[in-house]
């Protein structure tokens, strides 16, 4: 009984045999009981002590023994209620229980009865505290796992976009070797990778999608750097020949991107198929309308627009409103009807990226 004599009861009741009764017998099972006569002097005392249980009259002088419960709860709520009355009323006991007491007892009573509900009741108390206990360190647990798990979330993101810095800085440095090579301006590379992330936003593809077609498409022309100086260094027409030669860049540009990422499987593709037609002219293969990869026929837009409306040794610059009449000429031929439309309807948008990247002569000359 060494741990039960550490168990405190508070005793309520304005009869005072009955308050001695019960602080006798439960003495004598171990528990130290502090009597009180009111609701008044029971919470005077429980401001002072801590109680694991109180037992309390129903009728109580001042105030009843149910509102002297709901203030124990509501204030005192690791300590344990059981009514004690002669009041045998099953709507006043279907009230106390609602309230949250542990029982009501009905006097007169057996000892038995009165230990047996207050034991019930302490054992009660003790696993809804350790119940609380429980999920108090639960949450704990969650809270601390959950901000190792946001801590470890913002890793990887930035972790990710470094990666993905280094892997866009690495492919830039890639593709403008191959511009410089043939004498073009950077630009043309952010702009017409830029062009088609605007076509596949207005597709409505996911951003990380359309960053996906930005990145893949700067590569578009990068089978050049296997293209013989003598060719793309010239500034007049080819011969059918050197023609024969140059369109090899699309099938280089294959073969060089070729691997099991989705980057290279879409950077493949856009290089092999930006200079199909949608009428089936175009090269290497031919293909005809929707054959031709949607990345592609997207590419080929904005491949050819930026390539109209830029400078190059063998050629001047159309001015936007010339150019959307040239792209017009090959809508259902060169273009994807559908795709031209989308592309020509965001002409404002594409007056902002050319704009935001211009070639070097235009930004010094502005």
């Amino acid at each position: 009984m060494q741990e039960a004599k550490k168990v405190r009861l508070l005793i309520v009741d304005d009869a005072q045999e009955a308050r001695e009764f019960l602080c006798t017998l439960l003495e004598m099972n171990g528990y130290v009981c502090v009597p009180a006569a009111g609701a008044a002097e029971a919470r005077d005392l429980l401001q002072q002590q801590v109680f694991e249980l109180a037992l309390c009259d129903v009728n109580l002088p001042g105030e009843s023994g149910l509102s002297l419960v709901r203030a124990i709860l509501a204030k005192h709520p690791d300590t344990a209620t059981i009514m004690v009355t002669a009041m045998d009323d099953q709507r006043i006991a279907d009230v106390a229980l609602e309230q949250g007491a542990y029982g009501y007892v009905i006097k007169p009573f057996e000892p038995n009865e009165i230990l047996i509900s207050v034991a019930n009741a302490l054992r009660r108390r003790k696993l809804e505290q350790e119940n609380r206990a429980n999920r108090e360190r639960l949450e704990q647990v969650v809270l601390a796992r959950t901000a190792e798990l946001r801590e470890t979330i913002v890793r990887l993101e930035q972790t990710e976009r470094a990666l993905r810095q280094a892997q866009e800085e690495a492919i830039q440095r890639l593709v403008m070797a191959a511009e410089f090579r043939e004498k073009g301006s950077p630009s043309h590379i952010q702009r017409m990778s830029r062009y088609c992330a605007l076509m596949a936003s207005r597709l409505g593809w996911a951003n990380e999608r359309c960053e996906l077609i930005r990145l893949a498409s700067t590569m578009h022309d990068i089978g050049k750097i296997g293209t013989p100086d003598e060719i793309v260094f010239k500034p007049d027409g080819f011969t059918p020949e050197e023609s024969r030669v140059m369109q090899q860049h699309t099938e280089i540009g294959r073969r060089l991107l070729s691997g099991s990422a989705e980057l290279l499987k879409v950077a493949s593709t856009i290089a092999w198929t930006h200079h199909e037609r949608f009428d089936g002219s175009g090269y290497p293969r031919g293909l005809v309308g929707e054959t031709i990869p949607l990345e592609g026929r997207i590419a080929a837009i904005a491949d050819a627009f930026d390539a109209i409306t830029t400078r190059r040794v063998y050629k001047q610059a159309l001015p936007v409103e010339q150019a959307v009449d040239v792209m017009r000429l090959g809508r259902g031929r060169h273009f994807d009807a559908q795709l031209l439309s989308l592309f020509l309807d965001s002409i404002d948008q594409v007056h902002a990226i050319q704009r935001q990247y211009p070639d070097p002569e235009r930004k010094a000359a502005s």
